[in-house]
């Protein structure tokens, strides 16, 4: 009874994590070395997602009644969980990239917004872009046009200190130029052809 209980304050901390998480993966990362390991936690650590290694039972216990209690059936083996409360593919993406230069990592599966997915299913969700490289892009489409606009209404705001004629008064000032010559080109006379000599009358 006193090593449930000593237990118990594990179970509790993995049960206050759930709360607040959005997307939860289970990983077999068993295999990787200490360098590997200390870098793929970094890079989770980076991203907002919180990692940590803990033993089957006591997973299962936090997970059971919740909405992460498919995960039990992937308690077989070393595990460590990933959570993460606002990117819920962070540690998809993550992981699988990292999963890429080493080998021994291996993804197991997760829950992810209620959804659950396979190891096939969450690399999958890995090639999603995150939440602020979807922004950068959709910014980036919409910058070009506003840039090109706010290039147009400096030149004119620079040519109205300057004193000088705004586009569309230079415009304006062309076609009044060219309507001008058409009307002088009307008005002046045709030059008459030269007149053409007498024939040389004929003698007898």
């Amino acid at each position: 009874m006193a090593k449930v209980e000593l237990k118990a304050p594990i179970v509790e901390e993995i049960s206050e994590k759930l709360k607040d998480a959005k997307a939860a993966l289970l990983v077999d990362a068993i295999g990787l070395t200490v360098e590997q390991d200390t870098k793929l936690r970094k890079q989770l650590r980076e991203a907002g997602v919180n990692y940590k290694v803990y033993k089957n039972t006591m997973m299962k216990r936090a997970f059971d009644g919740t909405g992460f209690e498919e995960l039990n059936k992937l308690l077989e083996g070393p595990s460590a969980l990933a959570l993460a409360s606002e990117d819920v593919t962070a540690p998809a993406r993550v992981i699988v990239k990292f999963a890429k230069e080493a080998d021994k990592l291996e993804v197991k599966g997760g829950v992810i917004e209620g959804e659950y997915y396979d190891a096939e299913g969450i690399k999958k969700l890995a090639e999603i872009p995150s939440r602020e490289e979807l922004l950068s892009k959709f910014l980036g489409s919409i910058q070009s046009p506003i840039t090109n606009f706010a290039r147009v209404l400096n030149q004119i705001a620079q040519k109205k200190e300057e004193g000088g004629d705004t586009p569309a008064e230079e415009a304006k000032a062309e076609a009044s130029a060219e309507e001008a010559k058409a009307e002088t080109a009307v008005e002046a006379p045709a030059e008459e052809a030269p007149a053409e000599a007498p024939a040389e009358e004929k003698t007898e």
